[in-house]
């Protein structure tokens, strides 16, 4: 990437997915969030394991960058970032984040296709939180990609250690305001990390139900599912968009002051 062409930018942060390998950056995640004006901006590839401390940034949280388009990604949300440029700035709570974010909701996924976008957020009408563990030939496979992985790591950070793979996929079955059915895995790392905290403290039976009755609970007081458009599987590719949920929101209903423009 050409630093004399890169610009500047500010997003508050709403997603960011499970780390991923990739054999050019090593292990990326997909962050995306929404800019000072109030639209969609996706960060990718953001190489966040080997982030310096202060650099790394969590749900909720502003962050400023600089970044460039690519050629290989032209959806129109996406910025390829250097890393070394993003700072973290402020944090503010969920529900201080509505008034500025629930213009964003759409009433489904088509209502997104019909708009353009390859980000976007839905209110499901219900949802049903499963999880099915993974088969050990999945699990072993996915612990020696991250261990191979952490060894390529190490030679850029020395603290570098494999990522212990979530030993479930997370599924949801919903409808969206048209009343229209869906199911879909979630790629939220906020899911997988609740998971390994509600296990260290409850045993993994136990912490599997702490998870699921969060979620029940966000549902109750506001609950957005967040997706983004497969990178090769879009508009943008000739193909139709295939939605990924990255992320399950706690986001009230109520309006509350504009703290942000």
């Amino acid at each position: 990437m050409s630093h004399l062409r890169a610009q500047t930018d500010e997003c508050f942060i709403l997603v960011k997915a499970q780390p991923h390998r990739s054999s050019k950056y090593y292990e990326t995640v997909c962050c995306a969030g929404i800019g000072r004006d109030g639209k969609w901006r996706r960060q990718y590839p953001v190489p966040f394991r080997i982030l310096a401390s202060e650099q790394k940034f969590e749900r909720w949280r502003w962050i400023s960058y600089r970044y460039s388009t690519s050629k290989a990604d032209t959806r129109k949300e996406s910025q390829k970032v250097l890393p070394e440029s993003i700072t973290p700035g402020t944090k503010l709570k969920p529900a201080e984040a509505v008034h500025f974010l629930n213009p964003l909701i759409r009433n489904s996924l088509d209502e997104a296709n019909s708009l353009g976008e390859s980000l976007a957020m839905v209110r499901p009408r219900d949802f049903d939180f499963r999880w099915k563990r993974k088969s050990d030939g999945k699990l072993t496979i996915e612990t020696r990609k991250h261990a191979e992985l952490a060894n390529q790591l190490s030679f850029l950070d020395e603290t570098a250690r494999p990522l212990d793979p979530c030993p479930y996929e997370f599924r949801v079955r919903w409808h969206d305001q048209e009343g229209t059915y869906k199911h879909h895995i979630c790629d939220d790392w906020e899911t997988a990390q609740a998971f390994r905290s509600f296990r260290r403290l409850y045993g993994e039976a136990d912490g599997l139900e702490k998870l699921k009755s969060k979620y029940e609970d966000y549902f109750e007081r506001g609950l957005a599912f967040a997706f983004s458009t497969h990178r090769r599987r879009n508009v943008t590719f000739g193909t139709r968009n295939q939605w990924l949920m990255v992320g399950m929101i706690r986001l009230d209903k109520s309006a509350q002051p504009d703290l942000f423009l």
